[in-house]
Order: structure tokens, then C-alpha cells, then sequence
């Protein structure tokens, strides 16, 4: 078959390209797991798994990866069984194909790929998880001043803030660890479309190149894209965090802000003004992050409304936007928590700053409550109030403007002294009565962060085991097809 000049340069060529990049190494494999099947299941001749192994051994990645496409076959599956071919003559080669099709074995690669990247990920995320958490241990008592809709809310610390990050990446693994599981599923043995009528044995291959088993239906196994679709939602629910974290980085950044200042290694000067520091590498994280979520979002639409049946638009053209999204959303992990592990704060001034602005106040009126049997609603006009006469009388003690406000308001003066009351608004204070759970009490934050980092282990083990496994078939697969 001779194809248009036209379709080769748009279309084979670039195909041929983006799959020598990505999938010489997984079709090999399935090559060689699917001959063991066949000969262990004796489907095909004794005498012809060994002839076919020995060719399958002469392929090498380096050469098919050097190769320049020259239209004269139709993709990278082609041009392979072009080379076995001359190695073991057509009537061995021909057998290889029993019991398959292209459509199983793309299906199959798809997924040892994707795989590979949802580990790429975690593996990222848990570094970034780590970093984390050692800013938090590191300052499980700085004091730090937050804000709700972009204004001074309250006070806080730092690891508080920090846990909150970590759980929300402990609940990006929960969404990885199901991508994983849904992915990690061999549709080899499911042919076009209904499967083959050879007694071919799917869990053998499936073991063989690292699968937790075959699929189901083997309508699904190959219409079905659900498992790619949750890999990259899960990524970019991910990413989505992640770019809320690092908004409030780069702002914290600020000389207007100055809470946050990063190692010399992650920032850049100006060519024309000396006294510039930028936080780049956080500018960095936030755009390779965005530039993978759009790709997320085109790997969805590139789908949406298709057939749910063997189609194009789930295969050669998608599977790069696929690669090309999880590298770049594992850069920006990285890379984040690189700039994280230097970080540093100032906790005095950091203190200092929590203490401007009232954002103590709550806690005042919670104190009404608790020692006068007030409604909230009530301590709360009383507090309010207190700051429009304390912008009037900025030099009269806060505990007799309390006195005086609490007693226009209520009939009767709520009476303190002036140490105890100054106590009552400090940011210390405000941050050590919070003993909720979840709260920023040192105790509290304390017990979060003891089991943010047995999650973080048991992550690490679920990543270590898994990987261990893909190995472990590895040298499974090896070992089988020596001895043919």
C-alpha cells in the first residue's frame, strides 16, 4: 500500500516519531510475553518460540530508535515485524501474530506507559509531601498572620498551614493510588474487538509484563478510555492544588509580604536592577503547572463525544498530549519541592505582624462568652465596637475602652485588668487556645504531624512495593523467554 505523500508527512511520520519515543520498549515486551503465552499454551509449534525469541533478541531499541521514517510501512508495529520477519522468516513471524491485534497491543502499551507515569507523579508528589512536612516540623510554633478573601483574617502557624497542604497531597495520592490500580490492567488477549478463539492464557501475560491482571470485557478493554480519562483528572485535581499553594508562595514572596524567602538557587536578579530578588522557580511551578492542566482538560475534549469503540482520537494523535501533560506536571512537582526544601521564614516577624490589624479578635469574643455567658452575636458587637473607639482613643488602656464599650452595649462593664486582657488579643495565645482537632495548637499540630508522616511512609511503601513488582516481572519475562 503506497499512502499519500500528504498523510505520511502529517500524519505516519509524525505517529512513527512519537512512537519510537515513547513505545519501543513496550511493544517489545509484549512481543516477548505474548510468545511465552503462545508456547506455553503450545498454540504454536515447538520448534517456533525459539526461532522467534532469537529475532526478537536482534531488535535493538537503539537502531529502531535512529531510524528516519520512509513511508513504506504503516507505523512503528509494522516496521518491527518487518525486521523479525527477516530474522525468522515469514511463516515463524506470521505465527507471533495468533491471537492478537494491533488494537490489543496499542491498548496494552497505552497502559505500561501511563503506568509509568502516574509512578512518575507520585513519586514527585511524595517528595513534595516531604518538604512539606519538614517545613512544618521545622516551625511548629512560627506564628503566622493568614488571610480570608485576600484581607488579614488570623493568627495561625506556619506548620498548621503547611499540614493543611500535606493533606490535601495524602488525598492526591488516594486519587493517584485508584488511577494506578484502574490502569494496571493487561488488555492483551482481547484481539480487535471479542477476543480470539485460541485457548490463550490472558493472566500469563498480564503476569509477565507487570499487569495486577487482564481486563474484563473485551469490548472495554479496547473502546474503554475511563482509566486514562481518571489518571489525568486525578493529576490535575493535583495540579490545581498545587498552583493555589504556589499563588500564596510568590505572594508571601513579596518585599510587601516578606514572610517567605528562598535559597539563592531558585531565584534570578534583574539585568537592570540590582536589588531585585525574583522567586522564579515558583513563577516556573505555577506555569508548567497550568500548561499541563490545559493539556489535561484537551486530553478530555479530545475524547468527549468519540465512539466508544476502536477510534483514532483515543490513540496515535492523543498519546503524546498524554506524555507531554504528565512530564510536565511531574516537572512542576519537582521543582516545587526543590524550592521548598530552602525556604526559610522569619518567625519574630512574622509574630510581630500577626499581632496588627485586630486579627486576634475572635478570640475576644469568645472570652465574653466563656467567662460572662454572652451570646456570641452580642461579644461580637462588643469587640467590634471596641476597634471603632480604640481608633479614637488610641491612647486609653484597651481594658477600660472594654469597660466603657461593654457597658454602653449591655447595661453592665466587663471589668479586666490590663495584662490578662493584652494576653487574651495576643497571637500566641489565639493560636495555643485552638486545640480542636485539626486546630494549630502546638499539641494538635504535633499529633497531625505524626500522621502526616506515617502516610507519608505508607505511600512510600504502596510506590516502593509497586515498582518493585513492575522489576520483579521484568526479570520474570526474561527468565521465561531464555528458556525458549
Amino acid at each position: 500500500m503506497r499512502f499519500a505523500p500528504e498523510y505520511v508527512t502529517h500524519v505516519l511520520n509524525e505517529n512513527f516519531e512519537d512512537a519510537k519515543r515513547l513505545f519501543v520498549g513496550p511493544l517489545l515486551a509484549i512481543h516477548y510475553a505474548h510468545l511465552a503465552m503462545l508456547a506455553e499454551t503450545r498454540i504454536i509449534a515447538s520448534d517456533t518460540p525459539h526461532r522467534l525469541r532469537v529475532a526478537l533478541d536482534v531488535v535493538s531499541r537503539e537502531n529502531v530508535c535512529a531510524i528516519r521514517y520512509d513511508g513504506t510501512y504503516e507505523d512503528l508495529f509494522f516496521y518491527i515485524d518487518r525486521l523479525i520477519v527477516r530474522e525468522a522468516g515469514e511463516d515463524a513471524a506470521g505465527r507471533l501474530h495468533t491471537a492478537r491485534s494491533r488494537n490489543d497491543i496499542a491498548m496494552t502499551m497505552y497502559r505500561m506507559r501511563l503506568r509509568e507515569f502516574v509512578l512518575g507523579l507520585m513519586a514527585a508528589s511524595l517528595d513534595l509531601r516531604r518538604s512539606v512536612l519538614e517545613l512544618a516540623e521545622r516551625h511548629r510554633d512560627t506564628v503566622f498572620l493568614v488571610h480570608t478573601h485576600t484581607q488579614r483574617a488570623q493568627p495561625t502557624t506556619v506548620a498548621h498551614y503547611m499540614l493543611a497542604v500535606a493533606e490535601q497531597l495524602e488525598r492526591d495520592a488516594t486519587r493517584l493510588k485508584a488511577a494506578y490500580d484502574d490502569t494496571n490492567r493487561s488488555p492483551l488477549g482481547s484481539c480487535a474487538i471479542t477476543g480470539t478463539g485460541f485457548p490463550i492464557d490472558r493472566d500469563l501475560t498480564a503476569d509477565l509484563l507487570g499487569f495486577d491482571g487482564p481486563t474484563g470485557n473485551t469490548y472495554g478493554s479496547i473502546a474503554t478510555v475511563d482509566y486514562l480519562l481518571e489518571s489525568v483528572s486525578a493529576a490535575s485535581v493535583l495540579l490545581t492544588g498545587l498552583g493555589r499553594f504556589t499563588q500564596d508562595l510568590l505572594l508571601w514572596s513579596t518585599e510587601e509580604f516578606d514572610y517567605l524567602r528562598l535559597g539563592d538557587g531558585f531565584v534570578q536578579s534583574s539585568s537592570i536592577m540590582p536589588q531585585k530578588r525574583n522567586p522564579v522557580a515558583l513563577e516556573h511551578v505555577r506555569s508548567i503547572g497550568s500548561k499541563a492542566v490545559g493539556q489535561a482538560h484537551a486530553v478530555v475534549l479530545a475524547v468527549h463525544n468519540t465512539p466508544f469503540g476502536d477510534i483514532v482520537d483515543t490513540e496515535d494523535d492523543l498519546q503524546p498530549l498524554v506524555f507531554t501533560m504528565f512530564r510536565d506536571a511531574t516537572r512542576a512537582v519537582k521543582l516545587l519541592a526543590a524550592a521548598l526544601a530552602t525556604a526559610t521564614f522569619d518567625a519574630t516577624a512574622l509574630e510581630a505582624r500577626a499581632a496588627e490589624g485586630w486579627a486576634t479578635l475572635t478570640e475576644l469574643a469568645d472570652r465574653l462568652v466563656r467567662d460572662h455567658d454572652v451570646p456570641f452575636t452580642t461579644a461580637h458587637r462588643i469587640a467590634a465596637r471596641l476597634i471603632e473607639v480604640r481608633g479614637r482613643e488610641s491612647t486609653a488602656p484597651l481594658s477600660y475602652l472594654l469597660a466603657e464599650v461593654s457597658e454602653s452595649l449591655l447595661g453592665t462593664a466587663l471589668r479586666y485588668s490590663e495584662a490578662p486582657l493584652t494576653e487574651v488579643v495576643s497571637p500566641r495565645h489565639f493560636v495555643q487556645v485552638r486545640r480542636t482537632l485539626g486546630g494549630p495548637a502546638p499539641e494538635e499540630v504535633a499529633r497531625a504531624t505524626t500522621g502526616a508522616r506515617a502516610a507519608l511512609d505508607s505511600d512510600q511503601a504502596w510506590w516502593h512495593d509497586r515498582t518493585g513488582r513492575l522489576t520483579q516481572a521484568q526479570q520474570r519475562l526474561s527468565d521465561r523467554c531464555a528458556r525458549l
